[in-house]
């Protein structure tokens, strides 16, 4: 049996603004993956927590309060603590062009800004995902 790419879409921090990870579940959905979405206000632990016990592939967060060069790089320290250096650290939001650039340096994947199309994002998962996991997977 084919594995499904597994995602966790996550909105961190006080950000109480959710539709945009909610369209992008969904059209992750869509396009075959499955999504586990976390819901407002978790906080990295959380997330890191989630993403152990759910085993999945990718996190995909959602940044839209400025917190993002906070977050990022705590979820990416604690993937790193429990041994999840296999996983992709992906997300968007309104991320300016520098700091997306100093996050990608420190080990976190593509991001994306407002007005990107859905299918950018699952064809960004599905090459990450056949470089770094599918031969992985199907050793399982």
């Amino acid at each position: 049996m084919e594995h499904r790419i597994r995602v966790l879409v996550a909105k961190p921090g006080l950000d109480g603004h959710d539709r945009g990870a909610k369209v992008v579940a969904s059209a992750l959905r869509d396009a075959g993956m499955e999504v586990i979405y976390t819901g407002l206000r978790q906080t990295p632990e959380m997330i890191v927590e989630t993403a152990l016990q759910e085993d999945v592939d990718v996190i995909a967060l959602s940044i839209l309060s400025g917190a993002h060069m906070t977050i990022f790089p705590k979820v990416l320290k604690l993937m790193k603590e429990k041994g999840l250096d296999d996983v992709l650290l992906t997300g968007g939001g309104i991320i300016p062009e520098e700091d997306m650039k100093r996050l990608e340096e420190m080990g976190v994947g593509r991001l994306f800004g407002p007005g990107t199309s859905t299918q950018e994002i699952i064809d960004y998962i599905r090459d990450w995902y056949q470089k770094h996991r599918a031969r992985v997977r199907s050793n399982v």
